[in-house]
């Protein structure tokens, strides 16, 4: 028997387990996100930047720009002071700091419910390690990756479901960029790094962010190539997880159905095979190196 301090399995699409969000300020929160993107839209224009001259400036991409503007991701502390100091707003976007450092603790993210319990463990995890072979990690996907993604969901989900869902992808995002961030390790497969989801320009965009997450010194990023003769992760994708204080974990999910494994022989078995993995894929160096040839021949 596995011990279940979580939810060992959360079934969406009509489940019995499924669970409803109480009342809370998750509107009010996007509310004042959206202001404050507002506010720095106009400062934009009023300097007559462009969204990415504006991210070159303040060392961010032009996606965290364009999403911070539309009040689809939090604007962090940091690029609140510098986009307030750069674009002369006066101690404007400053005054925003304390209130929408509020607002973030007080929102909650809509995850379907059979994601939500894992969503709660990486926020506070030290270590996430990841195996896909389809697609590319949620927590490294741009924008416009996620939404083509959702878009193209069957059944179709409805617009106000894809904003929710890009919007709680992105969010997810945050861990990337706090202090410490979890050290994050991900093996991709090459098929999945070649097929241009979303179109050609959602593609480069994508490897592009790669790119930069794979130069950050929390994270490493390897391709599993498609000419390997042997394949320890022929049993499919999964994510092994440490939270903060906590054993490890493992994680899978397929058609809208999750597991979380606690057990410590199970989990042990996930993570030799992952060591496997690892070894059988590309460096980190040599996976740059392919995304950049990659990148070369769009």
């Amino acid at each position: 028997m596995l011990e279940r301090p979580v939810p060992t399995e959360v079934r969406g699409s009509g489940g019995s387990r499924e669970e409803r969000d109480p009342q809370d300020d998750g509107e009010q929160s996007s509310d004042l996100f959206r202001a404050v993107g507002k506010q720095i839209r106009v400062l934009r224009e009023r300097a007559v930047l462009t969204q990415r001259e504006l991210g070159d400036r303040l060392g961010y991409g032009e996606d965290l720009i364009s999403s911070v503007e539309r009040g689809r991701r939090t604007p962090q502390r940091e690029l609140l002071e510098a986009a307030d100091e750069l674009l002369g707003a006066g101690g404007l976007l400053k005054a925003t700091i304390e209130d929408v450092e509020k607002a973030k603790a007080k929102a909650r993210v809509r995850h379907p419910a059979w994601f939500r319990d894992y969503a709660r463990l990486e926020a506070d995890a030290v270590e996430i390690n990841f195996y896909n072979n389809h697609d590319i990690p949620g927590l490294l996907q741009t924008e416009r990756r996620a939404r083509a993604l959702y878009e193209m969901r069957k059944p179709l989900l409805d617009e106000d479901t894809i904003e929710q869902r890009v919007a709680a992808r992105l969010g997810r995002q945050e861990i990337l960029t706090r202090w410490p961030p979890p050290m994050v390790t991900a093996v991709m497969e090459e098929a999945a790094l070649r097929r241009p989801i979303g179109g050609p320009e959602v593609h480069k965009e994508q490897l592009e962010q790669l790119l930069r997450l794979g130069r950050l010194r929390s994270l490493e990023l390897q391709v599993m190539p498609m000419d390997r003769t042997e394949h320890a992760g022929m049993g499919g994708p999964f994510i092994l997880l440490t939270p903060k204080g906590k054993p490890q974990l493992g994680y899978t999910e397929v058609q809208n159905s999750s597991r979380l494994a606690t057990d410590s022989e199970e989990v042990r078995i996930l993570a030799a095979r992952y060591g496997s993995i690892r070894a059988q894929a590309l460096t980190p160096r040599e996976s740059l190196d392919l995304m950049e040839e990659m990148l070369g021949e769009r």
